[in-house]
């Protein structure tokens, strides 16, 4: 079985993606694929994990996962969300590492599923903005204590993928910045899901709405049914140019309220978190979707 496992990161899209995934229902079983909602499988498979702590799990361990997950047998692609996969935010710098618990998380997941396909899809967020977005929906009162000591200059994504790599090297690894996700919805929906690309689907623009005026989307979506783009390209510059006229600054700009992030650091956290990005898609093991 293929199996499809979309772990993140915190702070990136808010469940959204899965939810547009589970609009298709019908769309995705004509393909043999399944996407049960998230209290099927979210607790099962962490503590299943935690109790193991690293040991083999027993023979039939994956179909008793399976059968709790899964009310269907001709499912041949399984497909799962969890932004707190990896961990919750209060542990993103357990021990002072970026995302330590990354390598624990993905072997245990392996041993649980390890003759099946895997395949993980991760969403980069800018540091400058994910910092301070991952602080507050940590328990940390102090941002010095959500870091436990980690410097920024190690806060790196190449590092996260690295260690992903390593970890399972067996399996797919899709990356993208969360950043780009408005012109990457309906890609995303499909290569999750493993449709085909011209899959007619529900949702491939439902993050775009949320940032849109309501005047601004029922003009796009007019526009785009009059002028239907021929071209993933041409798509693009139709939303851009919409977005340029009727998009929400609340809604597309970040709040950085940490003192510590002050403008310099921001700007130096932008900057080496472009360059961490170049070096995310030149890995050759890793798929990186840009708009």
């Amino acid at each position: 079985m293929q199996i499809a496992y979309h772990i993140g990161a915190n702070c990136t899209d808010d469940d959204r993606l899965l939810k547009s995934i589970l609009k298709n229902g019908d769309v995705l079983s004509a393909h043999g694929v399944k996407a049960p909602g998230p209290g099927k499988y979210r607790s099962l498979i962490r503590e299943t994990i935690q109790t193991l702590d690293g040991a083999a799990p027993d023979p039939d361990a994956r179909q008793i996962l399976l059968d709790a997950i899964v009310d269907d047998e001709s499912t041949n692609r399984l497909v799962m969300s969890n932004s707190n996969f990896i961990c919750i935010p209060n542990r993103i710098f357990d021990h002072g590492v970026f995302y330590e618990q990354t390598a624990f998380k993905l072997r245990g997941l392996t041993s649980l599923f390890g003759d099946d396909e895997l395949e993980f899809f991760l969403g980069l967020r800018d540091p400058a903005t994910f910092l301070p977005a991952a602080f507050r929906e940590s328990k940390a009162d102090v941002f010095s204590d959500f870091l436990r000591g980690t410097p920024l200059g190690d806060v790196r994504w190449s590092d996260v993928v690295l260690r992903i790599r390593e970890t399972v090297p067996a399996a797919k690894l899709t990356v993208w910045c969360n950043e780009d996700t408005p012109l990457l919805w309906g890609n995303l929906i499909r290569r999750i899901c493993g449709l085909p690309d011209d899959t007619q689907i529900t949702g491939g623009f439902d993050l775009l709405a949320t940032i849109m005026s309501p005047d601004g989307m029922k003009r796009f979506v007019s526009y785009i049914r009059k002028h239907p783009p021929k071209t993933d390209a041409q798509k693009r510059k139709i939303v851009l140019a919409f977005l340029e006229k009727y998009a929400l600054e609340d809604e597309i700009e970040d709040v950085i309220d940490v003192p510590e992030l002050d403008a310099p650091t921001v700007e130096a956290l932008s900057a080496a978190y472009d360059a961490d990005v170049d070096r995310i898609a030149a890995m050759p093991d890793v798929t990186f979707l840009e708009p």
